[in-house]
Order: structure tokens, then C-alpha cells, then sequence
């Protein structure tokens, strides 16, 4: 219920209301695409793969672990004194920081340009509240501007420094031995088990029932960290060994993730495989694009550099081996594996006279039934798919580009079935950025629509108070929603635009950038999980050892957009909230 200090001011709350569905929206579509643009350009989730899984992790991190970075954003960055005893100023100024954070975020998505959705509410709040003639925090102190701005440079930096140690690690104990593929299978329950205690380790520390974790308690804290590690490590052992043993060394092309839980009876031949997967292709060509075609890379080795012959791209029953060049794959003990190694296609081919292994939504929906009349039944199914389905079915990953393929050259392509090993574990650090965003960026939509509903409803200035956990619950579904629809155009910015990608490099730019999200988050720090993810993915690029693989013209691409994003939604909300408080009126 209202108080009457504020009841006339209830348009101020349902202009608020609509704004903050746009900002949710748009947060969603410009930066959760961060957290699993690589997993989907290393093709190990595709788009239709993600959409509902964004909506779930998304709405995990904003309602179990978003409060904390809430309370920053309503409190921390401008003076709320200056507002007592002038309630509906500040949900004004609150209105006003809403609207220009949702415009900005929607110009840049449609632009293509991942931007900072934690600089567009700063900038925005900022706006408003010199237009309103109130002082920002600049001090050195809890949640003021210049910590908020410290993050900003020093988030990258950090994330970048993760991801390049996560990645060097599998890239010296793996990707450049000898043997790869034995090597992989030996450490790659240790690299599950690991994911799976840095995920536990987190939601421990960042669970509402924790608020800090000298409250919980380091050693119940270390007590449930390693025994995830553990349990993940038998589990893979008794599980996974198995399945990857049957699908990439017996190579059979039924085997789907499903069957996991056969554990060691998918090592018997004849194991009966319920709900069998259909097609092939026993392994993924990770580096292929849309086309089918292997464009740019060469699949080298420090220690042994081959060029491998053009063949047929698909991957069925040919032998997979390492990209270094050894012939011969040992049996790892169990089984022995196809001697032969895998062959892919590198062609500099132009795209127009190739044709898409799945065609693009328009083509797919729209143009069979743009003849038909609009009394056809069939019309009208396709232009709803094609309305609710148009964004998670386009192709953000190829790019037709001799630019790129340029820079994709620069990096090695490894082995494919390697590359497999990770997907699993990259699906679980993609999923471990979405919560971690989920909890940090929540803030930037929900904070200023909290403080002006509290406001609303007591009377007087409340922004101290809690961040109504519906509001969680309505931000966190928005975050997914906005990805649906609209994230493939950050996608495509992202992803194999800055680098080539493949899911050894992604799963270490998502377990980098997620850490250094997930600790800003702890600290308080709204940080940004773009300049995260942008500073993780030329981490990983710079591994190469060549500042020709990174795409330096989208990393300023990139970087123009952070600039801009301060002051041009200050702009905007500063000069709507200048306009609403100088209106003339009776």
C-alpha cells in the first residue's frame, strides 16, 4: 500500500516499471551472451542449446546470490541524503537513471556492441544525479564511483591473468605433448573435479545463508569444497572414463551424454544403449563453421609441425588423432584406439558457392510461406516460430572474412577429440559465468526499480532495505528472456570475432572471467562480466604466442563502446531528469 507522501507519484513507479523491464531485457541480451558466447562459437552448445539454460542459470544467480551488488547499486554511487524529506525526487532521479540505462543497452545490442550494463547504470545514475544537483561518491570509500571505476580496469586485467594460466596449463600438460589425446584422458578428471570445487566453492560463499565467510566458517567452507572435488573425481572416473572411452575410442556415434550413467558397462560391445543417438559423426569438427569447411588454422605442434591433407569434413568413422602429428594413440590401458588421424578441410572457397548445412531463420520459416495467403494456418505457425525461434537459430558463429580468417590461422588447431574432453567441462564453467552474472548484474536493473518502489510504498527515502525478492525473481527471468530473443548479435560480436575458439580456449576464458566476476561479487564490486570475458578471451588468444591472433580492430570495436557507454547514458538520463524537473506546471 502507498503512503500518501507518495501515492501521486505512482506514474513515476509504473514509467520506472516499464523501463526496468527494458534494462532487464536488454542486460540479458548484451551481457549474458558474454557468459556463453564461447561456448557456443567453440560449438559446444548451440544457440537453441542455451536459450533455456541462460533462462535457469540466470534466474539462479540474480534470485539466490544478487542482493549484495543490489545494495551498491541503490546506495553506493550518489549521495541519497540529498534526497530526505524529497521522496519523489529521488524516484525521479531513480526513473530518469532507469530509462537511460534501457535505451543505451537496447541502441548498443541492436549495434552489435557489447557493452559494460554495470557502466550504463553507473553512467546513468551518475546523469541523473548531477541534473538533480546531487554529489556523486569519488571518494576511495565502499561502493563510490572510484572503486566501481578501479574494477573497471583492473577486472579485465585480472580475468585476462586467469584465463592465460587456466589455458597454459592444458595447453603444456595436453595440447602440446606428444600424445594429446593419452594425456587428456589422464587428466581430465582432475579438470572436472576442479570445476566442479570452484563452482561449490562460491555458491558456498555466496549463498544468502552465508554473508560472509568467516560467518560460515573456513573449515565447514573447505569441508564441502573438497568433498565436491572428490566426489567429482570418482564420479568422473566411474562415469565419464567410460564414455568417452566408448564414443571417441571405440567411436560409436549412438553414445550420447545421456548415457553416462551405464558407466562401466559402455565398455561391452554388445551393452544395449537406451534412446540412441542417430547420425555419423562419432566427434565434432569444432572448427568447422557453417558451411561444413575448416577455413583457417594450421594444426601444428612445437614439437612436430604437420600440415594434414584435405578430406571430407565430416567426422564419422575416421580416426581422430593429435594435431601434432603422432600416428600411433596409445590404449590408455583398456581399449586401443584407430591409429589413423583425423583429416580436415581448409578451403579458402567463397561463400557464395557453398550452401549452409542449416539455413538461416528467414530462409528457414519466412520464405516457404510468404507466397500463401494470410487465411493459410501454415503462415501463420511459420511467422510465429520464426518470431519466437529467430533468436536462438541464427548462425553467430561463421564470419565471412578474409580479416579473420587471417587471424584464425594464427592459432593451432588441436585435436578434436581432445577438444571434446573439455565441452563437459566448459558447459559447467559457461554455466558457472551465467550464475556469477546473474548475481552481480541483477543489480544494474533491479536496484534503482527496488529504490523507487520502496520509496513508493513507505513514503520517505528507503533504499536501505532488502531488494524484494520477487523483483530477483522478475530480473532474473527478463536476463534470460533478453538473451533469447536478442542475444545473438553480442554472440556474434564475441566469441570467434576476437579469436578462434575452440573448447579447450573457451573453458578456460569462462572459468577465468567467472572467478573474477564471482570474487568481485563477494568484495561488493559491481564489475563488468564483458570487460571480463573481453580481457579473458585475449588472455587465451595471447597464448598463441602471436599478436596476430587476437582481433585487435573488435577489441577497439569493443573498447569504443566502453568509453562511450559513461556518458552517453548519463546523457540520457541526465538530460530527461533535467527536463522532468524544470517542467512548467500549475
Amino acid at each position: 500500500m502507498a503512503s500518501s507522501a507518495t501515492a501521486k507519484y505512482d506514474w513515476i513507479l509504473a514509467i520506472t516499471t516499464i523501463a526496468f523491464v527494458f534494462s532487464a531485457f536488454g542486460n540479458g541480451a548484451n551481457d549474458v551472451a558474454n557468459a556463453y558466447a564461447t561456448s557456443v562459437a567453440a560449438r559446444t552448445l548451440t544457440m537453441i542449446q542455451v536459450g533455456p539454460l541462460a533462462i535457469i542459470t540466470e534466474f539462479v544467480g540474480a534470485v539466490a546470490l544478487g542482493a549484495r551488488v543490489t545494495s551498491t547499486i541503490k546506495n553506493g554511487i550518489i549521495d541519497i541524503n540529498r534526497f530526505e524529506g524529497h521522496p519523489g525526487a529521488l524516484m525521479l532521479v531513480m526513473c530518469c537513471a532507469e530509462v537511460g540505462s534501457a535505451t543505451w543497452l537496447m541502441l548498443a545490442t541492436h549495434w552489435g556492441m557489447p557493452v559494460s550494463t554495470t557502466q550504463t547504470i553507473v553512467g546513468a545514475i551518475v546523469g541523473a544525479g548531477f541534473a538533480s544537483r546531487t554529489d556523486a561518491k569519488w571518494g576511495w570509500e565502499s561502493g563510490s564511483v572510484s572503486q566501481v571505476a578501479a574494477s573497471w580496469a583492473i577486472a579485465p586485467l585480472i580475468a585476462a591473468a586467469f584465463s592465460a594460466i587456466i589455458f597454459g596449463t592444458v595447453k603444456y600438460l595436453v595440447l602440446e605433448r606428444k600424445d594429446p589425446f593419452k594425456n587428456a584422458m589422464r587428466v581430465i578428471p582432475f579438470y572436472f573435479a576442479l570445476t566442479g570445487a570452484i563452482l561449490a566453492l562460491f555458491i558456498v560463499v555466496e549463498a544468502p545463508t552465508a554473508p560472509s565467510l568467516e560467518e560460515f566458517g573456513a573449515g565447514k567452507a573447505c569441508g564441502i569444497v573438497l568433498g565436491v572435488f572428490f566426489g567429482c573425481l570418482i564420479l568422473c572416473y566411474v562415469c565419464f572414463v567410460p564414455f568417452f572411452k566408448r564414443k571417441l575410442i571405440m567411436k560409436d556415434p549412438r553414445v550420447r551424454i545421456w548415457h553416462v550413467v551405464l558407466g562401466p558397462k559402455l565398455l561391452n560391445e554388445n551393452t544395449h544403449l537406451f534412446w540412441p543417438g542417430k547420425g555419423n559423426e562419432y566427434v565434432t569438427n569444432y572448427y568447422a563453421d557453417a558451411y561444413g569447411k575448416v577455413r583457417a588454422g594450421g594444426a601444428q605442434d612445437d614439437n612436430n609441425t604437420t600440415k594434414e591433407p584435405a578430406q571430407d569434413d565430416s567426422i564419422s568413422k575416421v580416426g581422430n588423432g593429435s594435431s601434432s602429428g603422432s600416428a600411433k594413440q596409445s590404449n590408455d590401458g583398456v581399449l586401443p584406439s584407430d591409429p589413423e588421424k583425423p583429416r580436415f578441410e581448409e578451403t579458402s572457397e567463397a561463400p557464395a558457392q557453398l550452401s549452409r548445412k542449416k539455413p538461416e531463420p528467414y530462409e528457414r520459416w519466412i520464405l516457404p510461406v510468404k507466397h500463401l495467403s494470410w487465411a493459410n494456418p501454415k503462415k501463420w505457425w511459420n511467422y510465429t516460430k520464426f518470431a519466437f525461434l529467430q533468436g536462438v537459430t541464427r548462425d553467430v558463429i561463421t564470419h565471412d572474412n578474409d580479416l579473420l580468417r587471417a587471424i584464425h590461422s594464427k592459432a593451432k588447431r588441436y585435436d578434436v577429440r581432445v577438444e571434446h574432453l573439455w565441452t563437459y567441462c566448459q558447459v559447467v564453467s559457461a554455466m558457472m559465468m551465467s550464475i556469477a552474472h546473474g548475481s552481480n548484474d541483477v543489480a544494474n536493473a533491479a536496484g534503482p526499480w527496488s529504490a523507487v518502489y520502496q520509496t513508493f510504498r513507505a513514503g520517505e527515502v528507503a533504499t536501505k532495505s532488502g531488494t524484494p525478492i520477487f523483483m530477483l525473481i522478475v530480473a532474473g527471468f527478463l536476463l534470460g528472456l533478453g538473451f533469447w530473443f536478442y542475444g545473438y548479435h553480442i554472440v556474434r560480436a564475441l566469441g570467434n570475432k576476437i579469436t578462434q575458439m575452440s573448447p579447450t580456449r573457451g573453458f578456460s576464458v569462462e572459468l577465468g572471467a567467472a572467478v573474477t566476476v564471482l570474487l568481485a561479487s563477494r568484495l561488493g564490486l559491481p564489475v563488468s562480466t564483458t570487460q571480463c570475458l573481453t580481457g579473458s578471451a585475449v588472455g587465451v588468444a595471447l597464448m598463441n604466442y602471436d599478436l596476430g591472433a587476437v582481433n585487435w580492430r573488435q577489441i577497439v570495436f569493443i573498447f569504443s563502446g566502453w568509453v562511450l557507454t559513461l556518458p552517453v547514458a548519463g546523457f540520457i538520463s541526465g538530460f530527461f531528469c533535467l527536463m522532468a524537473l524544470n517542467t512548467p506546471h500549475f
